[in-house]
């Protein structure tokens, strides 16, 4: 939450980071069973509508020896606000000053182009039902439903799939200064071998909650979520918090009045 919505909240309200997770560009390109390479200004311009072909010279630079057909590009994007939407417009902003200029960050977005879909399931459904389309969904949801997905440069200038590693070292970068209140973006994060499309995923909990019984079980939850809970992450999709960042959200946990 920025902090007029959190100025608007009828009380103070806490964030916890739970795990690390990223957004990755899905594409369904008939012939083409290549693992692609985008830039962030590329996926911008697909996503302003400026890139309207597959074979544009744009995409074909970065993809030396594909060859990418003349087909149209068919952009699929959340018809529904949703976090991993603000992933994905965070990293956009952050590189092409056209994006944020035009379309910037929030939950929801005014698109200039293209088709929405519900959910993660949505935008993952209809890239798989659409030849020529491009998407953005979750790691996990590509890998479930065997999507292909490509390589996003960062920062450093390499090119990274997304993966449990490379999320957990965009992560790393951060961990050092992260904020008292764990607000933080580390979409488009320094660092070898970082996947630039990554971020926490937030618990927000009232710090003085009406319902102290229900309030108790869900932070009995979040101390499970922080210490056993994190071994389940990898074969979720999800990468664990760095140790640093559990440490201190077990400190912050403390601020929760249930009694």
């Amino acid at each position: 939450m920025n902090d007029e919505q959190l100025k608007a909240a009828p009380a103070p309200i806490l964030h916890f980071p739970t795990v690390l997770g990223a957004v990755v560009p899905v594409y369904n390109i008939p012939g083409v069973a290549n693992e692609l390479k985008f830039t962030g200004p590329v996926l911008a311009d697909i996503y302003l509508g400026k890139i309207k072909k597959w074979n544009d010279p744009a995409v074909a630079k970065l993809n030396p020896g594909v060859k990418l057909p003349a087909t149209d590009v068919t952009v699929v994007h959340r018809s529904d606000g949703s976090g991993t939407t603000y992933i994905f417009v965070d990293y956009l902003s952050k590189v092409s000053p056209d994006f944020k200029t035009k379309v910037g960050v929030n939950t929801s977005v005014n698109w200039p182009a293209g088709v929405g879909g519900k959910g993660n399931e949505g935008v993952s459904g209809l890239v798989t039902q659409t030849p020529g389309s491009i998407g953005y969904v979750e790691l996990i949801y590509a890998l479930h439903n065997n999507i292909n997905f490509g390589q996003v440069q960062n920062a450093a200038g390499e090119f990274v799939k997304a993966s449990v590693d490379s999320v957990t070292k965009a992560a790393d970068s951060a961990a050092a200064t992260i904020p008292g209140d764990f607000r933080v973006s580390i979409t488009n994060a320094q660092g070898a071998g970082v996947y630039p499309i990554s971020s926490f995923t937030w618990i927000l909990m009232y710090e003085d909650p009406k319902d102290k019984i229900a309030a108790k079980a869900m932070l009995d939850f979040m101390k499970w979520a922080l210490s056993d809970g994190q071994k389940y992450c990898a074969d979720l999709g999800y990468a664990p918090l760095p140790a640093n960042v559990v440490m201190l959200e077990q400190a912050a946990l403390d601020k929760i009045k249930v009694s």
